[in-house]
């Protein structure tokens, strides 16, 4: 598969940062003063060479493979804004990086076109959403390995949220205070300044964490956060809510601990400060997992397939790998 230019617009950095793994060529449009989608290459990421920042009143005149959409607003206002009009003919794909929040079950995607490939990055997304005849597929997340390793000599519980605070219940801001009463716990991430220790830069992101005993995760009601699968990565333990795609992804007992209820979790937290022996064991089956499940050489190719299917390349691509990977409307 020859390398394509692809449109796109930085909505998650460390999404972003990922999928630019590939041999792909990466077009961002940019503006001053990094308007939300137009921050670019934003530091903190160790970005290729095949990633471009490009003026947003430049776009017209580049030419693209095709064109990436990875939120609403990129799709209701940007394209119209700062593509031409043969430019919004090109293939196009649309990211979806969340559940739908207006209703569980009920809700409408925005994007109702049989001409786009909708990509999930959950089944659990692409069960709650009402794609209608939108051809879908589910791109699970995909990280890369990290050369440090989980050592867990804190006594201590990690949360990686940004802005927990703002984004209260659904993130899971209330679940967080009540087990800070009775566990210890270090909150980071954009925003968390007052009430954490702040954002740490991505790419100190794994030496910081792999010190700490267990990754707690209080999120209601999200995606599967890229943040989980890092943590796994390096190999710690996860304890979370039995919620969304969680409940697929840790293993009682082999990876982490999942529960509804939170004084279990509670529990099992104090059990691991006290028993660091078996935070270790849990970390192996943690580790083990990730690199199933959350491999970046699975998630390239599965890229790879879903570019290839709406560039007109798909029969250039092993047919059983588009066929597996979308699936009609629903």
């Amino acid at each position: 598969m020859r390398p394509l230019r692809i449109l796109t617009w930085h909505v998650h950095g460390s999404y972003l940062h990922y999928l630019t793994q590939s041999h792909h060529e990466f077009y961002l449009p940019v503006k001053s003063g990094h308007p939300e989608g137009y921050g670019g290459r934003l530091a903190g990421f160790p970005w290729s060479d095949t990633v471009r920042d490009v003026p947003a009143e430049a776009v017209r005149e580049l030419e693209f493979d095709c064109v990436l959409f990875q939120s609403r607003k990129n799709y209701e206002e940007d394209q119209y804004e700062i593509l031409s009009a043969a430019q919004r003919q090109l293939p196009r794909l649309y990211l979806e990086h969340d559940p739908p929040q207006e209703h569980p079950t009920n809700t409408h995607h925005p994007v109702d076109d049989p001409d786009i490939l909708l990509v999930h990055v959950t089944p659990f997304n692409a069960l709650m959403w009402d794609s209608g005849r939108t051809p879908t597929c589910v791109i699970e997340h995909g990280v890369m390995v990290p050369e440090v390793l989980y050592t867990g000599e804190l006594d201590r519980g990690l949360v990686v949220v940004n802005g927990l605070r703002s984004r209260g219940r659904r993130l899971g801001a209330d679940i967080f205070e009540r087990v800070r009463q009775q566990v210890l716990l270090d909150l980071v991430g954009m925003g968390t300044a007052n009430d954490g220790l702040g954002e740490i830069p991505h790419v100190q992101l794994p030496a910081f964490q792999a010190r700490y005993r267990f990754f707690f995760n209080p999120i209601r009601y999200t995606s599967l956060g890229l943040a989980v699968c890092e943590a796994m990565m390096v190999g710690m333990p996860i304890v979370g809510l039995a919620t969304t795609e969680m409940v697929t992804v840790v293993e009682n007992g082999v990876s982490g601990y999942v529960d509804t209820d939170v004084d279990r979790l509670i529990e099992k937290m104090q059990q691991l400060l006290q028993d660091p022996a078996e935070a270790h064991r849990l970390s192996q089956g943690a580790r083990r997992c990730a690199k199933e499940r959350f491999n970046i050489q699975r998630f390239t190719r599965d890229w790879n397939a879903a570019f290839a299917l709406v560039t007109g390349q798909g029969e250039r691509q092993s047919a059983s790998t588009v066929q597996t990977l979308v699936r009609g409307g629903a």
